[in-house]
């Protein structure tokens, strides 16, 4: 009897408890909504949040349509998972340059902590991530990002791109990993030293492995493996992500086991080179606590090479893509080159006197919008922001598609204009509403590299070939629609690379 009332006593005490705690977060959740605003948003329902109000294979323009409705700081609920979500240029400017403090923290989300288990420079934060950035920034200047020495390997690179083009003969072909691989060396020859062979089949292998990875990082399973981690070894997706991870893994170890026997620290070959340098310094100092050890140099080099292949690759695509359904605006591209640099080398330079080329190049990475939802911020601290309060560690989304389409902005923003870029007299103009590489603390590690890229391979493109869809193919049949992916690559497409000589 004693043990039966001692049981009735705890069930009574555990119910009372746990009516207390309701009572109490009912309490806090209303002196909270009355003394601290936090952003609107949909009703989430339980477990699902607001899943049924989003189309998780066009993520970026569900927001949209939602900030419609509840502003430019709203919250959704992906399952269980809060995010606050900043539409508009000015809002995104706003929280990532003038509070760049406060929304500079990455949110690590499971697919992230899988791939680099907080090492390397993408998905780390404090002073790991400090201190690897800063690293990688110094490193990247030192061996010639935004500089005359990268000009020279990516000029190289062009005559190799040119080459295999000319190989079809004008006939249709698919142009994605010769375009990949060709911007993919400009990142391997500041990592490794060198530029591989298009036919390499290791390097092939890591150039689609990354390119599967990061379309699979986009799909919904993923995006549901983010909310529900459990899922992970039921989805073919995260099986697949993983395995190509591994195996990318496994390939960079050995380059870099390579470098190693090699390695003199009076010579820096590569970015490698430098880290492994720097290891060396750090273990005869006898430093403790470093952050140059194995697991973060193989993991900034494969941070660096996926983002430097994929997005580049990715963008150039789309330029040829819209050069092709667009041919008027190729036209003008063609004569500009022709007028302007004739035949010889374009170089960095001659941007300045190519504004049209130029508008074009950035009408593309504003229409192609090819990171709609950039790469995850959270909150390093409480704040204070239009209004509303947002809490330390809440998972932001700064919605790019928003920006670089944002109506308040941009004159025609769902049509190719490059008139977005130039004046009335034909001058190029800067818009602050162009915002691919992100802004803040977060900025793109590559940008002044990419930027070269682009121009550069364009221009050394169209003044080579004339691009154009395969035969009984119109212009209008050309489908700009991107696939599903964390990059916004075109679909699967041919095109024809018709020789202008």
């Amino acid at each position: 009897m004693l043990e039966d009332l001692f049981q009735s006593s705890t069930a009574v005490s555990l119910l009372v408890a746990i009516v207390g705690l309701l009572v109490l977060h009912l309490f806090n959740s209303s002196f909270s909504s009355k003394d601290q605003r936090e952003p609107p948003g949909p009703y989430p329902l339980p477990l699902l949040g607001n899943l049924l109000q989003v189309d998780l294979n066009k993520l970026d323009i569900s927001l949209v349509d939602l900030s419609k409705k509840y502003g430019p700081v709203f919250t959704v609920y992906f399952g269980p998972k809060k995010v606050v979500v900043l539409a508009g240029y000015r809002t995104v400017k706003q929280a990532l340059v003038n509070h760049a403090e406060e929304f500079g923290d990455r949110e690590v989300t499971p697919i992230f902590h899988d791939f680099n288990k907080g090492n390397g420079i993408l998905f780390t934060n404090g002073d790991s991530w400090k201190e690897m950035r800063r690293f990688a920034l110094t490193t990247l200047r030192e061996f010639g990002m935004g500089k005359r020495i990268s000009e020279e390997k990516i000029i190289e690179e062009c005559r190799y791109l040119i080459e295999e083009f000319e190989k079809h003969k004008g006939k249709p072909f698919n142009d994605a990993q010769t375009v990949n691989n060709a911007t993919s060396n400009i990142i391997s020859a500041i990592m490794f030293g060198k530029r591989f062979e298009y036919k390499d089949p290791v390097f092939q292998a890591m150039v689609e492995r990354d390119n599967e990875t990061i379309h699979l990082t986009g799909s919904a399973s993923i995006l549901m493996y983010n909310m529900f981690p459990w899922l992970g070894p039921f989805l073919k997706n995260w099986r697949d992500a993983m395995k190509n991870v591994e195996a990318n893994r496994e390939d960079i170890k050995s380059l870099i086991a390579d470098l190693k026997e090699t390695l003199n620290p009076e010579m820096c070959r590569c970015f490698v080179d430098a880290f492994l340098s720097r290891k060396l310094h750090v273990e005869e100092s006898e430093i403790k606590d470093s952050h140059y050890h194995d697991d973060n140099l193989v993991d900034s080099v494969m941070n660096l090479f996926a983002a430097g292949t994929d997005t580049t690759g990715n963008t150039l695509q789309w330029c040829l893509l819209f050069m092709a359904k667009y041919p008027h605006f190729q036209d003008q591209v063609q004569a500009e080159l022709s007028r302007v640099v004739g035949s010889r080398q374009v170089r960095v330079e001659d941007r300045m006197s190519l504004p049209y080329t130029d508008a074009v190049i950035h009408e593309t990475q504003r229409l192609a919008n090819i990171v709609p939802m950039s790469i995850p911020h959270k909150t390093s601290r409480d704040v204070s922001f239009q209004g509303y309060f947002i809490k330390e560690g809440t998972t932001v989304f700064p919605l790019l598609t928003s920006v670089l389409h944002d109506e308040n902005e941009w004159e025609s923003p769902h049509t190719f204009n490059p008139s977005h870029f130039l004046d009335k007299e034909g001058r190029f103009i800067r818009r602050d509403a162009f915002m691919p590489f992100s802004a803040g603390r977060r900025v793109c590690l590559g940008e002044s590299l990419a930027k070269m890229e682009l121009f550069l391979f364009f221009t050394a493109l169209l003044q080579r070939f004339r691009f154009t869809p395969p035969p009984g193919v119109t212009e209008d049949e050309l489908d700009l629609t991107p696939a599903v992916g964390f990059i916004l690559a075109p679909l699967p497409h041919e095109l024809c690379a018709v020789s202008r000589q």
